[in-house]
């Protein structure tokens, strides 16, 4: 993946120039992130089990290097959150979940109950700390975990929810829940931190585009650009023609007048329940989009692999999106508000399962 390689710095404009603590080209680490991760690696120390959440898309960029010496001597459950967004994987020692899937979240505490069995006979109070990079759905597990116990435990007092959003560092206090009794179990829900600063960039860019670092510290055009990319080098819209043979070849179906449906309804927290008309205009975007990009690669006739070629696909595959997506070409900001469509129909997984690491896939 020279190209892709070679686009991070060149056609993306970050030169480089990495995320970074102290500013620059971009400047990811909120000022509460620095005092949040000292109290995480003190309440480490206290903490009978620790649940590593890390986003399925992304199991190794995910993961906060700073934490994981303090990590490595603790009971250490790591759940790969948002399984439904990504292809299986091999990945050792670690449990796929769904934090909105009870049945999932059951398997999760099964597993960390397995763990604390030596220490849960002998020890009146247990501590369980959740915790991992911001957006990677660490509070929509506390409130699994506590709609369970509240069905298995005699849980005395009530737990205000804790906050769900679908922006990073939603939660930025360290806010402890109690879920059960004899013995006391209490949760700690800790505020998604990352490291001050990474000389990878495309480990930044794989968090932004997992939505784990706001889209305006980085900038929508340049995760999409990234997202394109990927998919160009990995050649993943050829695949497109064999899931969606009636729009790509051109077969038509009756779809509703298009609906007064924004896409932002399909972020977490935000989603409505969409009827009929909605899903048919979703379904009918999605397969323009996967049309526009199967047809500009094919009928590419450059090198993925050189920097230029693929730079200058890209620039051809926005106009097709723009077109696609009947976004009207006097928009001003045309480019970015077809990031913005693309970001989110990836990030709601309508484009399919991805994995942005270079991992074994099973």
């Amino acid at each position: 993946m020279a190209g892709l390689k070679s686009l991070l710095k060149k056609g993306l404009g970050l030169g480089d120039m990495g995320f970074n603590a102290g500013g620059g080209a971009i400047n990811w680490f909120p000022g509460h992130m620095a005092a949040a991760t000292r109290a995480i690696r003190h309440r480490l120390k206290l903490s009978d089990l620790v649940i590593e959440v890390r986003d399925a898309r992304i199991p190794l960029s995910s993961a906060n290097s700073d934490l994981q010496p303090h990590l490595s001597g603790k009971r250490r459950v790591v759940a790969l959150n948002k399984k439904d967004l990504a292809n299986p994987n091999i990945m050792h020692d670690c449990i796929p979940i769904n934090a909105h899937s009870k049945s999932s979240v059951k398997k999760l505490l099964e597993l960390a109950e397995l763990k604390l069995k030596e220490v849960i006979s002998r020890e009146p109070t247990l501590l369980v700390m959740v915790v991992g990079v911001p957006n990677v759905g660490k509070s929509a597990l506390i409130n699994s975990i506590h709609q369970i116990a509240q069905s298995r435990f005699p849980v005395q007092e009530k737990m205000k929810r804790a906050a769900v959003g679908p922006l990073p560092g939603v939660t930025q206090d360290i806010a402890g829940f109690k879920i059960a009794q004899k013995p006391s179990i209490y949760v700690l829900d800790t505020p998604g931190v990352l490291v001050p600063s990474i000389s990878d960039i495309e480990t930044g860019l794989r968090l932004a585009l997992a939505g784990s670092v706001k889209d305006s510290v980085v900038g929508e055009e340049r995760i999409a650009q990234y997202l394109l990319a990927v998919l160009d080098t990995r050649g993943t819209p050829l695949h497109w023609k064999h899931l969606n043979n009636r729009r790509i070849d051109g077969i038509e179906y009756d779809a509703e007048e298009k609906p007064d449906y924004s896409l932002k309804n399909l972020k977490p927290k935000t989603r409505n329940l969409p009827n009929k008309s909605h899903l048919i205009y979703v379904e009918d975007l999605v397969m323009e989009v996967q049309r526009a990009l199967y047809s500009t690669l094919t009928e590419f006739d450059g090198n993925v692999e050189d920097e230029n070629d693929l730079e200058g696909l890209i620039d051809l595959q926005f106009g097709a999106l723009q077109k696609a997506m009947k976004i009207p070409h006097k928009a001003s900001e045309a480019r970015l508000m077809v990031s913005k469509k693309f970001l989110t129909l990836f990030r709601a997984g309508k484009l399919g399962p991805f994995i942005l690491d270079d991992v074994p896939v099973s």
